[in-house]
């Protein structure tokens, strides 16, 4: 398995440290990492300077959000940061939710499968340097009625950028698996994932005739180490009142695909109960809901010998990428966390 990262610039004590960390973690062996937007930071400026300070890790947007860019914005920025890099891009495009397009950005979150889609194609054929002429539901370009032309980027693709998917629902995951190189994914538990997850992207590699083996899993879960069950009991404790977030305010009250694919791997009633106390205002009741189970069964966090034997079961159930979400109050006890983990996704692929 290769290892990954996500990261929010913003997200850190300072913008330094955060770049700091990106430094380190590609110094100790991290493959790839992600920069996500949610409502903070946007990612591309960061990767454009995360780009400058490193030489050899992969760089993804996790995720550029559908919506906030047109197609064509966001071929340019793919192919910019791509050129910038020599190669070490990798483009992430993702939905987002009601809350986030709506609330921040006015931009209705209506048909987000068909949007997705038709900007999957315009962005294709932008990188493959042709004039654009494009005619779907929910792009026509060039606009009619003026006096417009097909027109085709100035620059040209110098190397192939992989697309990365993040979904989450059925629909998503089909076209991912139809469209995509890569599947960006969260709330996995590998022993629901065939039903929750593989079956839906199967069906879409079955569309553009391929198999698991031509898109990559890459799953992400937090990681920390505890040195004894008093100590994970704290983790779990506070990984709770995180899960109930996601659970009950992402997205909306009625939109919410976290709480849908918790739901789909077994703890609908949970997951229900908790949007419930979530939206009525009770934090607390709502993380009370989580239970153990759903923190372990999503997370990496553990003894050294339950992260070992759970980073085993990721692979076995499909996972071609793990990323890790390092626990630490400082850099240094992310850092460390970080190293401790790839030198155990090595041993459980056998490489180190």
């Amino acid at each position: 398995m290769r290892t990954a990262t996500t990261i929010e610039a913003s997200g850190g004590e300072s913008w330094a440290e955060q770049a700091d960390f990106v430094v380190e973690a590609e110094k100790i062996g991290l493959d790839i990492c992600w920069v996500a937007e949610a409502w903070g930071s946007d990612a591309p400026s960061a990767l454009g300077y995360y780009a400058a300070r490193t030489d050899r890790m992969l760089l993804g947007s996790g995720v550029i959000q559908l919506g906030t860019r047109t197609p064509a914005a966001v071929a340019q920025t793919a192919i910019t940061l791509s050129n910038l890099s020599g190669g070490r891009f990798l483009l992430g495009l993702g939905a987002s939710g009601p809350q986030v397009m709506e609330g921040l950005h006015g931009v209705p979150f209506a048909r987000p499968l068909r949007r997705m889609r038709e900007t999957v194609e315009i962005v294709q054929r932008l990188f493959d340097g042709g004039k654009l002429a494009y005619a779907g539901g929910e792009f026509t370009i060039p606009l009619p009625g003026g006096e417009a032309v097909p027109m085709r980027l100035s620059m040209r693709a110098e190397h192939r950028i992989p697309l990365y998917l993040a979904a989450l629902s059925p629909a998503m995951l089909r076209l991912t698996g139809e469209v995509a190189d890569g599947w960006l994914g969260t709330s996995f538990v590998p022993e629901g994932a065939d039903d929750a997850y593989f079956t839906h992207l199967d069906e879409g590699l079955v569309r553009s005739g391929r198999t698991r083996g031509d898109l990559d899993v890459c799953q992400g879960a937090e990681v920390a180490f505890a040195p004894d069950e008093e100590a994970l009991g704290a983790m779990t404790a506070r990984r709770k009142k995180e899960l109930a977030f996601s659970l009950g305010g992402m997205g909306s009250a009625s939109t919410n695909f976290y709480n849908s694919a918790y739901s789909r791997q077994g703890w609908a009633e949970v997951a229900a109960a908790v949007r419930e106390r979530w939206q009525a205002g009770d934090r607390d009741g709502a993380a009370a809901l989580v239970t153990d189970d759903m923190v372990l069964g999503t997370t990496l966090i553990g003894t050294e010998a339950m992260v070992r034997e759970r980073l085993r079961v990721w692979r076995a159930a499909g996972v071609d990428t793990v990323r890790l979400y390092p626990a630490g109050d400082t850099l240094q006890a992310r850092l460390a966390t970080l190293a401790r983990a790839i030198e155990l996704v090595r041993e459980v692929d056998g490489t180190s």
